[in-house]
């Protein structure tokens, strides 16, 4: 399930793109004194749970922690607490108060975790069982629910030049303002997709009727 995930770096643009496998390396690299390589899911499947391989579930997983740590996968604190829960089932196995608030206070799995230990830890009470494979499964299955899950904004201005971001995902072109989605350019309506210079345009069907 290799195709799933790709090798990222910053561009001498100063953006983070993609390293395609099939051109050479001289080619897509001009500054190589500060180079270093991310390892990241590149395409997210909108139902994780139909991954075949305990080990991709695992990578998903790591990356889902990643992004909530850094504050990218935004969600209610609700389902932060429920996400930092199964986190921590994964690592620590069952509840037990101590390990608990030691680990909270040693790690810090969202932003606002001091406002979600309580939470977390009720959360955590009731995964008594799980082993680390379950606790990702259960992850994902919370993950994918969200309405950030498996999307990578990318800064762009309107034709009025207004901020935007734009986001590729299973379903289609999504846009952005800030965090709120304002269009979704569903693949079944998309007929071409192209760039020139700066510019990506979205060609669309004629709708009929």
């Amino acid at each position: 399930e290799k195709e799933y995930f790709g090798l990222e770096f910053r561009h001498h643009t100063g953006s983070y793109v993609w390293l395609e496998q099939l051109k050479p390396l001289a080619n897509q690299i001009k500054n190589t004194s500060d180079l270093f390589f991310r390892f990241i899911v590149k395409f997210f499947p909108p139902d994780p749970g139909q991954l075949q391989r305990g080990l991709t579930r695992y990578l998903f997983s790591l990356q889902i922690k990643q992004d909530l740590s850094t504050g990218s996968l935004t969600c209610n604190d609700n389902s932060a607490a429920l996400l930092v829960s199964h986190i921590l089932q994964s690592e620590l196995g069952d509840y037990k108060e101590e390990l608990d608030i030691h680990h909270l206070e040693m790690r810090r799995y969202v932003p606002n975790q001091e406002y979600l230990d309580h939470k977390i830890m009720k959360f955590h009470r009731k995964h008594r069982g799980h082993s680390p494979a379950d606790s990702d499964v259960h992850l994902l299955e919370v993950a994918r629910k969200l309405d950030m899950y498996g999307i990578r904004p990318h800064p762009a201005h309107d034709g009025e030049g207004m901020r935007l971001n734009l986001a590729v995902t299973h379903s289609g072109v999504l846009v952005f303002q800030g965090n709120t989605k304002i269009n979704t350019f569903s693949w079944a309506k998309v007929r071409k997709l192209s760039f020139k210079r700066k510019h990506f345009l979205i060609k669309l069907h004629d709708q009929i009727g």
